[in-house]
């Protein structure tokens, strides 16, 4: 748990540790896989799966372009790291979309 509250916390120095245990929880036997645990942006089916399953399914999005904006800028944030911690995008994309509450 505290290797993916680091990871956030190069993001959001103030992240909240029982936020970061929900979406470990919510992805659960995913993070298992080395590969799974991160997100490719340049995977277009990847980015697509996180909007549809993440941004609307979890999070409540109603327009799936929103959702593909706020994944694009997280992308953008994210883009110094060649392995982008899916525990740490999804909380970036919860807190643009101010949903870190809801969580």
């Amino acid at each position: 748990m505290s290797d993916y509250l680091s990871d956030v916390q190069r993001y959001d120095a103030g992240a909240d540790a029982d936020v970061v245990q929900k979406i470990v929880k919510h992805l659960g036997i995913a993070l298992r896989s080395q590969d799974a645990s991160m997100v490719s942006c340049s995977d277009k089916s990847e980015l697509d799966r996180v909007t549809a399953k993440w941004c609307m399914k979890k999070l409540g999005e109603t327009d799936s372009a929103a959702g593909d904006a706020v994944v694009a800028k997280v992308c953008e944030t994210m883009k110094g790291d060649n392995r982008k911690s899916r525990v740490a995008f999804y909380y970036l994309v919860a807190k643009e979309m101010g949903k870190l509450g809801d969580l």
